[in-house]
């Protein structure tokens, strides 16, 4: 079975439990000043096993469904022995960078709470558009497929735009940071830890556009 598979499962049935528990949510659930004043550094980590609602859950899961497998797979052509352990890095470690400027930022606001495993997600999305650059990346009620490359900087307006509007109830913030940690991530462990050059392989499919 896959660690992709495996995290699905996990977070689905750490959601679904929550969804008629609220104690548990509230355990869970990313709160700055309980992370300042009571030092609750997991909630960085295990916000991203909750969701807001099932619709939440579902998006986040059929886009790491889609996009983790592959990244998986890619790690273990790239890493070799340690894809695997590199990729579970790569989505744990995600949850936590892709909410540092907001924790920053909230630290002492005791009405902001946050959840889901987008950061992660995003991180995920966006290793996979570095390590495939010509994959078509479809939207709903879009029916034309948007090449990765395209896609990725177009996500990332629309995100930078939305969190300046705010008022959604998203964390569009955690979306950006988680994309650019995924990108920057697989960058400096390829250069650190194997001989594939991601970043030539990258801009080589995109000139053969």
């Amino acid at each position: 079975m896959s660690i992709t598979l495996l995290i699905i499962i996990a977070t689905c049935v750490v959601s679904f439990s929550a969804f008629s528990r609220p104690q548990l949510m509230d355990k869970l659930i990313f709160y700055p000043p309980d992370i300042t004043n009571r030092n609750q550094w997991y909630r960085f980590f295990s916000c991203g096993l909750i969701h807001a609602d099932f619709n939440h859950l579902l998006f986040n899961m059929l886009s790491l469904y889609f996009f983790g497998d592959t990244v998986e797979s890619a790690c273990a052509y790239i890493f070799g022995d340690l894809g695997k352990l590199i990729y579970i890095l790569l989505y744990v470690t995600a949850l936590g960078a892709s909410l540092l400027p907001t924790y920053f930022n909230n630290k002492e606001n005791y009405h902001y709470r946050s959840l889901g495993a987008s950061g992660a997600v995003s991180a995920i999305i966006f290793a996979g558009i570095l390590l495939d650059p010509l994959n078509k990346i479809y939207i709903f009620f879009i029916p034309v497929g948007i090449p990765g490359f395209i896609f990725g900087p177009l996500y990332l307006f629309i995100s930078a735009y939305m969190a300046k509007r705010g008022g959604d109830n998203i964390n569009h913030s955690a979306h950006i940071w988680g994309a650019i940690y995924g990108v920057a991530f697989l960058l400096v462990l390829s250069f650190a830890a194997s001989d594939y050059n991601l970043l030539t392989n990258f801009i080589e499919q995109v000139k053969n556009f």
